[in-house]
This record gives structure tokens, sequence and C-alpha cells, in this order.
């Protein structure tokens, strides 16, 4: 199985996302579409250089707001963690 079909736990959330929030295996809404993102490169300015799992790339900069998808595991969210 590869990487790309592994399923993580937990729930999917969406979310927004920029240069500076935006993780691997976020899936981005793009033009109405979805894109996974398999890789990143930080580059000037604080811009990211996207890489997707379709082999297409994306130059995100500081500024750039797009809706992702996200899968978190509920059980380890920072609200359920334990008061010290």
């Amino acid at each position: 199985m590869t990487a790309a079909r592994i399923r993580r736990p937990g729930v999917l959330v969406s979310l927004e996302v920029d240069a500076g929030t935006v993780q691997r295996g976020d899936q981005l809404m793009i033009g109405g579409q979805a894109f996974t993102v398999q890789d990143m490169t930080t580059i000037a300015r604080g811009a990211k250089r996207l890489e997707f799992a379709t082999g297409e790339s994306f130059t995100m900069r500081p500024t750039t707001i797009l809706w992702a998808a996200r899968r978190i595991d509920p059980r380890l969210s920072r609200w359920n963690r334990p008061r010290r």
C-alpha cells in the first residue's frame, strides 16, 4: 500500500490555511477541485511551493488563504488533554 492510501485515524475537519499553516496531507480546494499536498518547499518572502499527489504544483503566497480538509485525531486534540 502506498503512503497516499494509508488512512490515518480521526475525523476530517475543514479549516482555512495560509502559507504558514498548510501541512502535508491537507486536501486543498482550488477552483472547485480537491488537491492533496504531497510535498512543500519554502521559497522567498514566506511563500511555499506545494507539490500535489497529481504531480501539479502551486505557489502559495503568505497572503493566500484557501479552504482545506485535514484529518485530525480528536483524542489528541488540545481540548481533551488533561489539565496541569
